[in-house]
């Protein structure tokens, strides 16, 4: 006879409740966490600080090119970050930390490669919402703007400084209108991936939960990432050094104290 029973519904992360100020707190920790293994952290930084400038170097004369490589730098840095993960990971079980912990986060044992592929698809996903952020903001300012904008100085002198219209009013409501969703799924979905065995979209989903039920907290959590990276940005990429590391750090004690992921089984190599 055909079994009729019922399958067990899979198990799900719990969300908690978080303080208003609990970002400050991640902040806190991620520093104590910097000041424990300062070179891998500080390596990190340097390390997208120098492929930033990279950036700058081959297109600041081309406002639309440097644009479109910085979005998806600025989206994709999180992914690159998962050895910070793993650091803070390690830390807190009281385990040694290292380049080789960074290294055994993406290969395996044998040195065959261990590429999470979950991370790979976020990733890809991350870099084409930028994609698309970059090619409607083009659209905007081309339709809107008195005069083309083609070097970062047009940009500056069409837009930022013009007075006699709002595009960059309307721009900047434009980027926090798409920007929303990209934080709503991503703030607690990388660490998650790198800890527990869960699907992309189950991930994705239990982010959108935990901004759902934590809108302010995490709002303004997202206020302080976009605020020390601007930081690091505005000082010609070299705050990126410790910022990296302070936001990479932040990130996992931000999805520890969000999600209680118990109930999922560990990543094999967690």
């Amino acid at each position: 006879m055909p079994d009729h029973s019922t399958h067990a519904p899979r198990p799900q992360p719990v969300i908690r409740t978080l303080a208003p100020d609990q970002g400050l707190q991640w902040l806190a920790l991620a520093w104590r966490d910097i000041e424990r293994a300062p070179l891998v952290g500080l390596a990190h930084g340097a390390l997208l600080a120098a492929f930033g400038g990279l950036l700058l170097a081959v297109a600041h004369h081309r406002f639309w090119l440097l644009a479109g490589a910085f979005s998806g730098f600025l989206l994709v840095a999180p992914v690159l970050a998962v050895g910070l993960y793993a650091v803070s990971r390690a830390l807190e079980r009281g385990e040694a930390v290292g380049f080789a912990l960074v290294l055994r986060t993406w290969l395996s044992w044998r040195g065959q490669p261990r590429h999470d592929w979950r991370l790979v698809k976020f990733g890809v996903l991350l870099a084409l919402a930028g994609t698309g952020w970059v090619l409607t903001s083009a659209s905007l300012i081309t339709l809107l703007a008195p005069q083309p904008v083609q070097t970062p100085m047009d940009f500056m002198r069409v837009v930022v400084m013009a007075r006699d219209n709002r595009v960059f009013e309307l721009w900047l409501a434009l980027g926090g209108v798409l920007a929303a969703p990209v934080f709503a799924s991503s703030v607690i979905t990388l660490p998650l991936l790198l800890d527990r065995r869960i699907g992309v979209l189950d991930a994705v989903l239990t982010s959108w939960r935990a901004v759902l039920a934590n809108p302010v907290p995490l709002a303004l959590w997202a206020g302080l990432v976009m605020g020390f990276t601007l930081l690091g940005l505005a000082s010609v990429l070299l705050g990126l050094v410790v910022v990296v590391p302070l936001l990479g750090h932040a990130s996992w004690h931000a999805y520890r104290d969000t999600v209680d992921a118990s109930a999922l089984p560990p990543r094999k190599d967690a």
